[in-house]
């Protein structure tokens, strides 16, 4: 089986440009593959994460990856998947983001000489003349079919202003000059990332008579058809001064029954084989492939020995004896609101705070955690049915659990 081929079993490819050409460069490792990542936060997130293992599985097979880092493009701003613009960010703010992301980056992909190339495309297009720009980039680009894509579609009604709607151009323009720098030939990218890509692979046909290539990864969603890597106080983040390795394995840890055999299928390095065995697994033997999903992205992220102690601690945590020792509260009907219960009032109800003050402390000063992820949002809420069966752990502190149900 050749890298394409499993890249299409673990479900990770949406569309190509032209299926053959695209088997036949990265099987033979012929592929000089591109991926931007917009410096738009100090952290990579579990949102890159995909895009990141994609550019790990390829280069094991002998290609080689370009990690763009949008030194340029943050400046614009990104407006697939939006509904209102992104703030403007700083040249200060976006050079200690492309700093941070290097270093996260070099985890899973090998920057040694001639194997992998970091390149910034701040390089071309901040010195880009506008007039120039326009000229040679202008005429290839219809006003009509950008405005179908989807990636703008979305933002019309609430209004799309000039600035992103030059997104696409910059993206396109990035293609064009890796094609011409690097002999990029291939572009990788998230689904709602298509009509960006198609650009770049037009524009190099018609500027330069040649051809290039595009694939999208399949959006890691959850059976829900929501994006994975949030949770009630924000971003999944691959810092672990963000997230730490352990509220990163409790995420994976707790993840629906519906989703783990899809995310140890996409994400993990496993192989084929011995994921198809885990098809057929049920009830308690899926709490055993969360707890081998949560320690194999773990490992990836934070390296063995983390991955080891998140486990461990996890198991401590949540063992038979421990839930059987552990005091229980109950939650009534009466204890939600169209079906939610929020943090505060959970922390009153559950009897680990006397008072609504003292649970908005606990929750500022970062000392609430539900199932062992920590809860920062003194808004945050759940919903009746994450109570159901098991209940779910609520803790104040570092000793004071409580089991709570429905």
């Amino acid at each position: 089986m050749g890298i394409y081929e499993e890249l299409q079993a673990r479900g990770l490819i949406a569309q190509v440009t032209d299926e053959e050409l695209i088997r036949d460069l990265v099987n033979s490792g012929k592929a000089t593959f591109y991926i931007g990542f917009d410096p738009t936060a100090d952290s990579l997130h579990v949102g890159h994460f995909m895009a990141l293992c994609l550019m790990k599985r390829l280069q094991m097979a002998g290609n080689k990856p370009i990690a763009l880092l949008g030194g340029g493009t943050g400046y614009i701003g990104d407006p697939s998947g939006r509904t209102d613009m992104r703030s403007m960010m700083t040249p200060e703010m976006i050079q200690h983001n492309c700093d941070c992301f290097k270093e996260q980056m070099s985890k899973f992909i090998d920057f040694s000489e001639g194997k992998a190339l970091m390149v910034n495309n701040a390089d071309w297009l901040l010195d880009l003349n506008y007039v120039e720009m326009l000229r040679e980039v202008g005429p290839h680009f219809s006003v009509n079919r950008m405005l179908t894509a989807e990636c703008y579609k979305q933002r019309m009604e609430k209004g799309l202003s000039f600035l992103e709607f030059n997104y696409m151009i910059m993206q396109s323009y990035d293609f064009y000059m890796l094609f011409q720098k690097y002999g990029c030939n291939l572009q990788f990218g998230g689904d709602d990332q298509w009509s960006n890509m198609l650009g770049g692979t037009e524009l190099i046909r018609r500027k330069l008579g040649k051809d290039a290539s595009a694939m999208t990864i399949t959006l890691l969603l959850n059976s829900e058809g929501k994006k994975m890597g949030k949770t009630q106080s924000g971003a999944v983040w691959l810092d672990p001064n963000k997230t730490s390795p352990f509220e990163f394995y409790q995420y994976w840890r707790n993840i629906a029954d519906a989703d783990v055999l899809k995310c140890i299928r996409m994400l993990t390095f496993l192989p084929l084989e011995e994921i198809d065995k885990m098809d057929a697994w049920e009830g308690a033997q899926l709490n055993q492939a969360k707890e081998i999903l949560a320690y194999e992205l773990t490992k990836l992220v934070h390296g063995e020995e983390e991955a080891e102690k998140a486990q461990k601690g996890s198991r401590e945590l949540f063992s038979a004896g421990n839930a059987a020792d552990m005091p229980t509260a109950e939650l009534n009907d009466e204890d939600f609101t169209d079906g939610k219960i929020d943090i505060l009032t959970l922390l009153v109800k559950s009897g680990l705070v006397p008072s609504k003050s003292e649970a908005r402390r606990a929750v500022q000063q970062g000392g609430a955690a539900v199932d062992g992820e920590k809860v920062t949002d003194i808004a945050a809420t759940f919903a009746k049915e994450d109570f159901e069966g098991e209940g779910k752990v609520l803790r104040r502190g570092k000793k004071n659990f409580r089991k709570v149900l429905v």
